[in-house]
């Protein structure tokens, strides 16, 4: 099951929703709007092992400047 963040447009509330299917009643937890935008949301991966820093993932992989 996603998780989805949105923001309401009316309110500025920011949250999250476990959306089941394609849900078109959405509303905000706040105020009620149905004035809601979804978020691009980041997300994270364990792994187990020590972090990389993002200076020193684009030394392993470069700075992505393609043409």
């Amino acid at each position: 099951m996603p998780i989805f963040e949105y923001r309401c447009s009316d309110c500025e509330t920011k949250f999250e929703k476990i959306v089941l299917s394609q849900s078109l009643d959405i509303q905000c937890p706040d105020c009620s709007s149905a004035h809601i935008e979804k978020l691009l949301s980041s997300f994270a991966v364990s792994t187990g092992s020590t972090r990389t820093s993002s200076a020193q993932a684009e030394r392993a992989c470069g700075r992505g400047n393609f043409t």
